[in-house]
């Protein structure tokens, strides 16, 4: 199985309350790459960060202090030019930058040797595409994780390259 997986793009990390040009500039490239990866076969999956409107109480919002990616608002959307694909939605929790434990579970269920290839895009590089990357990579070490660099966008672009040496210091392929 091969997998493309799109972290976060939401109107609320493209355009709204965490707007970020970066991400705007990567949003029709990755319309085109997820074309292309869709007719030869990779499973498209998309990740969003889902908060509740109580997001200020918990312990991010402590941090980061704007509340974005509320459930069923328009912030929470995945971004027009990408809403159309029709893979499947990843919503993550409240508390955590990765909601993985369904696709672990049709993962193992399918036979997780199965899974050979994963390739990561999307928003933002130093925070969810990184942690979810080494998630991934710990849960299938025998599978070939990418994350294709140009199709990424970190809070600045000193993260999103400190984040993709991370990443590729950890054995995952930045292409």
């Amino acid at each position: 199985m091969k997998f493309v997986i799109t972290v976060d793009m939401q109107n609320d990390f493209v355009t709204g309350s965490l707007a970020n040009k970066d991400a705007q500039k990567i949003v029709q490239p990755l319309a085109e790459y997820l074309r292309k990866a869709e007719a030869e076969g990779y499973k498209l999956i998309f990740t969003q960060d889902t908060h509740s409107e109580d997001y200020l109480n918990t312990p991010e919002g402590k941090k980061l202090p704007v509340p974005h990616c509320v459930k069923d608002t328009e912030g929470w959307k995945i971004v027009p030019g990408l809403v159309e694909f029709s893979g499947e939605r990843v919503e993550k929790p409240v508390f955590g930058y990765s909601g993985w434990e369904n696709f672990f579970k049709c993962a193992y269920n399918a036979g997780a040797d199965e899974v050979n290839e994963i390739v990561l895009t999307g928003v933002c590089t130093d925070i969810c595409v990184v942690s979810n990357a080494l998630l991934l990579k710990a849960v299938f070490p025998a599978a070939d994780i990418k994350v294709i660099g140009n199709l990424c966008a970190g809070l600045t672009p000193e993260k999103h390259r400190a984040a993709l040496d991370v990443m590729s210091s950890c054995q995952i392929d930045i292409i």
